[in-house]
């Protein structure tokens, strides 16, 4: 079984989560596992007042995973999000998909690793003030990429991420992963209904 690692700071957006991890268990044939991460064992708290305990910190968390998300919030400015660094480093040095939204892209300029990605984020002035980030040149406006194992996407792009998330750890076939996300984005009277 797949094993998907969602990270969550206080504040964390919970639309930015829901839509990914339903669909990891409607499409995912019960082959994926979500779990939750945070710095430590205590719950945090949603922008939308969700409460949430993680199942695992940042010292109980092992290697053996296959995703890491890292779920936008208003926490990501914090200096206690640098505890974060190895886990992130660890993730790409294996080859394992790193996905970040909202200002989660924001840290991850922060701490140099979008410099070999193609890659996306709210807004590239916000990414540009970090002496870190040089790629300037790989920042497209669109709302989500995916490149190398690196998914990224901005604050109004939670449909535009999961889609993502589930090609590239081929959660289901291109068709119900399409059929899905046409089916959220254009609504249930302008879809067909997606093929499950």
């Amino acid at each position: 079984m797949k094993k998907i690692l969602f990270l969550l700071l206080e504040q964390w957006a919970d639309w930015e989560l829901a839509y990914i991890s339903s669909a990891v268990n409607m499409l995912g044939s019960g082959k994926f596992e979500n779990k939750t991460i945070s710095l430590e064992k205590n719950s945090v708290i949603s922008i939308g007042g969700i409460k949430c305990l993680p199942d695992y910190d940042l010292q109980t968390c092992s290697s053996d995973y296959d995703a890491l998300i890292l779920i936008g919030g208003l926490s990501w400015h914090n200096e206690n999000a640098l505890q974060i660094k190895p886990l992130v480093e660890d993730c790409i040095k294996n080859g394992k998909v790193l996905g970040a939204i909202c200002d989660a892209c924001r840290f991850l300029a922060s701490i140099g690793k979008l410099n070999t990605a193609k890659h996306t984020a709210n807004d590239l002035n916000e990414l540009k003030q970090y002496a870190s980030y040089t790629n300037e040149q790989g920042f497209i406006h669109r709302q989500a990429v995916s490149d190398n194992n690196i998914i990224t996407a901005n604050g109004t792009a939670a449909l535009e991420f999961a889609q993502e998330v589930l090609r590239a750890l081929s959660v289901a076939t291109e068709e119900q992963i399409k059929g899905w996300y046409d089916f959220h984005k254009l609504g249930f009277y302008n879809a067909p209904m997606p093929k499950m």
